[in-house]
């Protein structure tokens, strides 16, 4: 597992289930359906974190396997989401039998993956005619104060991948384990407080993973531009949902 994953995402569970937004319900009505969700069918909810996904996908009625490598990650998952099945566990190395789920979800989390390996992993678990799908909740910078936070976490990021950094891409793109099937796009909106706002960012791997003076540095900084915009904040994203199909036969 990365490290910054590992170690941020430790550091910064509680913030990650207080400022992580949930996703568009348009964009969950359609991820269910292009699915098949519901009584009877096997999910996985992949690098599930605090459940932001696999609350959703309980709605459906299906069996939900939430699977998290990290430990505080798993705590509050398991405090969210009691109906869910949790299990630890990773992309490259799910504790799960061959051909033994439906379909595979994978929200926030795919671009921390080693692609090649992840994706034979989840070929591996899927069912012959499963379907795996990749969720991001993409931050929507033509809004002038998701532009002025992007600017503040640019002197942080460094290296750390994200959904931007093409390396996912790449590995979907040359796999021939799974084809695309679909995707689409939907408009969503978090609303904050200055609080929430502050969790919203200390909730990021890199920040949570910096010293503690340089991490409340950010923090107060962020709280600044909460209360300049009079601390009821609209965050603006974009839900992405890509939905690719498993190749029956493996190479």
């Amino acid at each position: 597992m990365h490290r910054t994953a590992a170690d941020g995402f430790e550091r910064g569970a509680a913030d990650y289930e207080r400022g992580r937004p949930g996703y568009a319900p348009d964009a969950v009505d359609w991820l269910v359906g292009e699915l098949g969700a519901g009584p009877g069918s096997d999910l996985v909810d992949l690098a599930a974190g605090t459940g932001k996904l696999t609350r959703e996908l309980l709605r459906s009625g299906a069996h939900v396997i939430a699977i998290e490598p990290v430990p505080a990650m798993r705590a509050e998952l398991s405090e969210c989401c009691p109906a869910a099945e949790v299990l630890d566990g990773t992309a490259e190395a799910m504790p799960l039998p061959p051909a033994s789920v439906d379909a595979l979800t994978v929200a926030q989390a795919f671009h921390w993956f080693d692609g090649e390996r992840a994706l034979a992993e989840i070929h591996r678990v899927l069912r012959a005619e499963g379907r795996l799908a990749l969720v991001w909740n993409v931050r929507n910078l033509d809004q002038p104060l998701q532009r002025e936070l992007e600017r503040l976490l640019a002197r942080y990021r460094g290296a750390t991948p994200s959904h931007g950094s093409g390396e996912w891409r790449q590995a979907l793109a040359s796999t021939e384990l799974f084809r695309a099937a679909g995707n689409e796009r939907f408009a969503h909106v978090q609303q904050l407080d200055s609080d929430g706002l502050v969790a919203r960012i200390a909730s990021i791997s890199f920040i949570a993973a910096l010293s503690a003076p340089d991490r409340e540095r950010v923090l107060d900084h962020v709280r600044a531009i909460a209360e300049a915009e009079g601390g009821r904040i609209d965050l603006a994203y974009h839900t992405e949902v890509f939905v690719h199909d498993r190749i029956l036969a493996r190479p």
